[in-house]
């Protein structure tokens, strides 16, 4: 098979293998299953067929992308009625703001591999 264009991405995550490279798409599936909850490595269609895990982690990355995006939107109205001192709310802010660029990069390596598992099946 030949290597896909992938493995240059400065998306593309440093816990996964070169595509065509041995056993690349293990550690794939590995670096998958950390992102989406535990129960779900009880599910064997997600374990057997790794573009399935790729979809199902883009879904759940996306969604804590929504999760974030709502918790810094609505902090600075939110956080004072809880009793926060100012230096507290203005730290979670940034650590929401970080959380959101992290999880972006997230989404971008999920679907880097993505595209390259799913150009491995497509010359399978």
């Amino acid at each position: 098979m030949p290597l896909t264009t992938t493995r240059t991405s400065p998306d593309w995550p440093c816990q996964v293998k070169t595509p065509g490279s041995y056993d690349w798409e293990r550690s794939a599936a590995k670096w998958l299953r950390e992102l989406v909850p535990a129960r779900y490595a009880s599910y064997p269609a997600l374990m057997r067929h790794p573009v399935l895990l790729a979809r199902h982690a883009d879904i759940q990355v996306q969604h804590e992308i929504r999760i974030a995006r709502t918790a810094l939107q609505t902090a600075r109205a939110d956080l004072p009625r809880l009793g926060l001192p100012e230096s507290v709310i203005e730290h979670t802010i940034k650590m929401y703001a970080a959380e959101v660029m992290q999880l972006q990069h997230i989404a971008r390596s999920v679907r880097t591999v993505t595209q390259a598992l799913v150009e491995r099946n497509a010359a399978r």
